[in-house]
């Protein structure tokens, strides 16, 4: 079967085509860095007109490198949250309207299932259960995954997100916008040691996360050495480190507690955070560590893009999971979607 994906959860439109056999035949992402860099955050109305001017271009594109036509489509998936409802909106209406026009089967897909699912996309042999932590700039997750469609969630993030620390401390040192990729780059010309950061809920038995108090803690210190005109640009890369380092050690520490409270030593890491080097290298070395098997998505497929939409399709058709002659065209969109309901809207 062939699938033709849709993403557009918040400010990367995506447009994708994945094929059973093949994998994925073509995956385009447009982003919209340049049109929210200048507000310091994604501004949703922009976004959702971004998505509106972009989506039908990057379709005729996708069937353009693909060498593929409308009539060669299995079935449409598309996001339908969680994430902007402006921005989901213009995804589901544009997937839905031709699916319909193409009297095609339109399938419903949850943003984090998709993340979750994604480093499977070229993994031929796979053994369930596995823990899942979900690391982005909206959600710090850790999940039991015992088959498709059955998630639950052992963790959360009390306040921000590891992606949204490392954006905000980002910011905070003058950085451009949702930029914690600068944080890496700049963390490997400095030294972690030169500040001592504090690493929330580290020491706890708690699975939970919390990152708001190590935000805080980089605000007061930066406004301290600019106080005292001592904020150059090595002092950004020891600051660097420090965060990331403080980061990873959190995001480390409670997936090991994870698998030796669950028993389970398969693990996956997904989302944009998943694509820092300094984390990969760390949690290969903790699973190493505990005999176990880890698994990423490819660099490409950290962040938000339509063929881990598409993918994920294929996998609830493949499992049964879907009954694609009695879905219904539905417009709304799931903004808020907790993820141990994501097999509700296709009862």
């Amino acid at each position: 079967m062939i699938f033709l994906g849709f993403e557009t959860s918040c400010d990367d439109t995506s447009v994708s085509l994945y094929c059973t056999n093949r994998g994925i035949i073509a995956n385009l992402v447009n982003n919209q860095f340049n049109i929210h860099n200048h507000y310091g955050g994604v501004v949703p109305e922009l976004a959702s007109r971004d998505h509106l001017n972009k989506i039908s271009d990057l379709t005729k594109r996708v069937f353009e490198d693909s060498g593929l036509s409308l009539s060669d489509i299995d079935a449409i998936a598309y996001t339908l949250g969680p994430g902007l409802n402006g921005s989901l909106l213009i995804g589901s209406t544009f997937a839905q309207s031709l699916a319909w026009s193409m009297d095609l089967p339109a399938i419903p897909i949850h943003h984090l299932e998709g993340h979750l699912l994604s480093p499977l996309i070229f993994q031929k042999k796979f053994n369930f259960p596995f823990i899942a932590l979900l690391v982005s700039g909206g959600h710090t997750q850790l999940i039991v995954v015992k088959e498709i469609g059955s998630y639950n969630i052992i963790a959360d993030t009390l306040d921000d997100a590891a992606g949204e620390a490392f954006d905000k401390t980002a910011k905070l040192m003058g950085l451009e916008y949702c930029n914690g990729l600068e944080i890496s780059r700049l963390a490997m010309l400095g030294d972690h040691t030169i500040f001592n950061l504090p690493k929330p809920m580290f020491n706890s038995d708690s699975l939970d996360f919390s990152f708001s108090g190590l935000k805080t803690s980089v605000m007061l210190k930066i406004k301290e050495l600019k106080a005292h005109n001592k904020f150059d640009n090595l002092t950004k890369c020891h600051m660097s480190s420090s965060i990331q380092k403080s980061i990873i050690d959190i995001l480390v520490r409670k997936s090991y507690l994870a698998i030796k409270k669950t028993g389970i030593t398969n693990l996956v890491v997904a989302g944009g955070v998943s694509a820092n080097n300094l984390l990969r290298s760390r949690m290969s070395e903790m699973i190493e560590s505990v005999s176990g098997d880890i698994y990423f998505p490819p660099i490409n497929l950290c962040t938000d893009n339509a063929a881990m939409i598409a993918f994920a399709a294929s996998l609830r058709v493949q499992h049964n999971l879907i009954d694609l002659k009695n879905l219904k065209y539905n417009l709304s969109t799931k903004a808020r979607w907790d993820l141990r309901s994501v097999n509700d809207i296709y009862i």
